[in-house]
């Protein structure tokens, strides 16, 4: 979605021109074939019409109660998310956990890492980097750090991480932030 929503706002006030010209133009030919239709049959279809246009109207007034912009403030927010989840967690793995609130096999992950550290099996900036978002994961996930865990996140995090916290922070619900997380791990799977 290149455009943000700019081709959709279009399309969508296209649309909402065209809806109103038609139930227009429907009133006019109501009208115009007024003698050609028995009493109750010009009644019906027109006490139709006018329910349409009261629905439209409706349909109006809670789309300007909002903007006419597809891309509200919440949407943006989103965008920016998911640009800061795709920068901040670069493993597929821990963008899996994360997006489907596996909090103990992220626990269990950063046991291997540090694990594979000691034996040499990983260099220590890539054991670094995988606690990191680890870490960071299972804060937003709700769980709670112990004082060595924050310590080594404020130490260690990178700027797309710290990035990432901040406008994950100015969203108020979690599952945002985990709708955005999954729609990146599908997207991974590609």
């Amino acid at each position: 979605m290149a455009s943000r929503g700019r081709q959709e706002t279009s399309k969508l006030k296209s649309n909402l021109e065209e809806q109103l010209e038609r139930l227009m133009q429907q009133l006019t030919d109501l009208e115009e074939l007024k003698d050609d239709l028995d009493a109750e049959e010009y009644e019906d279809t027109k006490s139709d019409t006018i329910e349409q246009l009261k629905e439209f109207k409706e349909s109006l007034d809670k789309m300007m109660g909002g903007d006419l912009s597809l891309v509200d403030e919440l949407n943006s927010m989103q965008l920016a998310i998911q640009a800061a989840i795709s920068e901040a967690f670069k493993t597929p793995e821990v963008i899996r956990m994360f997006a489907k609130k596996q909090p103990g096999q992220l626990r269990e992950r950063l046991a291997e890492i540090h694990r594979d550290e000691k034996i040499g099996k990983i260099p220590k900036s890539q054991a670094v980097g995988q606690s990191v978002e680890i870490l960071t994961a299972l804060k937003k996930l709700g769980e709670t750090l112990s004082q060595e865990e924050e310590a080594y996140l404020q130490s260690n995090s990178s700027a797309s991480l710290k990035e990432f916290e901040k406008v994950s922070e100015t969203l108020a619900s979690g599952d945002k932030v985990l709708a955005v997380a999954g729609s990146q791990v599908q997207q991974a799977n590609k």
